[in-house]
């Protein structure tokens, strides 16, 4: 798969495309449909599929501090638009130029002069350009006059309510995992990098590896029974992912996660951590003994529920 990142680095061999736009916050079922769409268009017409995604996405850019939290940070959204077979994605910097686009202007210069697109998947209730002026009945037009067709993509249900990203958010912040599962068409993990922490699990006779979570927000708060896979090998975990509230921090989401039975240096390797049933919420404790003694406990009950 081919990342563009930025209008100014597409080149004339990148005209001539199928392609749909959006978040794509999670890779879950109904973009998987909208994908599985693209491929058949992309294969109907002989052209490449690319996605077209926003870094930061737009909610991000526009109110940090209140934005849905990330499924998905950019390197694992890329590996599974790879895996759903996308051939090319263009990644557009969401910045103060691309917000005053209008929507004509962002017909013009990025589907018209920029991609060269002959088809385009988007969902019905889809908005764009300045003060979201654009919408389906637009790109309609617009696709008659500029020579592309354009599709509404079907809304993929279970259980009678739609897949989205925020109901996704809604069902990993109720812990029903298998739920998730179901509509992610994986288990839920986060991926990243174990980073040099504040060590302090360590003093606490709990050593853990810190993950990096690369989010404003985390869509998980708490401590969980979790299976960690880092350099080839799955072990069985605890994890507990919040804002650390009983010690001095910096506010910010961390993912920190104990490998049961397991003794080594994971610093500078990558590790995915798979989520499977939670066991509290994060609380703040008044002292470091009582932490202590709150951390130990999360292990035993670990440890009984992977029946270790």
């Amino acid at each position: 798969m081919e990342l563009v990142r930025g209008l100014h680095n597409l080149r004339p061999r990148h005209r001539g495309c199928v392609a749909t736009i959006g978040n794509f916050d999670g890779v879950h079922a109904g973009h998987q449909a909208i994908l599985k769409r693209l491929r058949t268009h992309s294969e109907r017409l002989g052209l490449p599929g690319c996605v077209v995604i926003f870094e930061p996405q737009p909610r991000e850019y526009f109110s940090p501090k209140s934005a849905p939290p990330r499924l998905t940070r950019l390197r694992d959204k890329l590996v599974l638009l790879s895996r759903q077979g996308v051939e090319r994605v263009l990644c557009l910097a969401f910045n103060r130029r691309l917000r005053e686009l209008s929507a004509e202007e962002f017909v013009q210069q990025v589907l018209v002069d920029g991609m060269g697109v002959k088809h385009l998947e988007v969902g019905d209730d889809f908005r764009f350009g300045c003060d979201r002026s654009g919408d389906f009945a637009f790109l309609l037009e617009s696709g008659k006059r500029h020579g592309f067709t354009v599709e509404a993509a079907n809304t993929v249900a279970d259980s009678g309510e739609r897949v989205s990203s925020t109901r996704l958010r809604q069902v990993l912040a109720e812990g029903d995992f298998e739920l998730a599962e179901r509509l992610l068409g994986r288990p839920f993990s986060i991926t990243g990098r174990v980073m040099h922490g504040q060590k302090l699990g360590r003093t606490l006779g709990a050593p853990t590896a810190n993950v990096q979570l690369k989010r404003l927000h985390a869509p998980l708060q708490g401590v969980y029974r979790v299976s960690a896979d880092v350099n080839g090998a799955t072990h069985k975990a605890v994890a507990n992912i919040g804002t650390r509230p009983s010690v001095e921090g910096d506010g910010r989401p961390h993912l920190e996660v104990h490998l049961l039975d397991f003794a080594g240096d994971l610093y500078g390797e990558r590790m995915t951590v798979t989520f499977h049933e939670k066991i509290r919420d994060e609380q703040r404790f008044d002292s470091l003994d009582s932490l202590q003694q709150a951390i130990q406990a999360d292990f035993a009950t670990a440890r009984a529920l992977w029946g270790l």
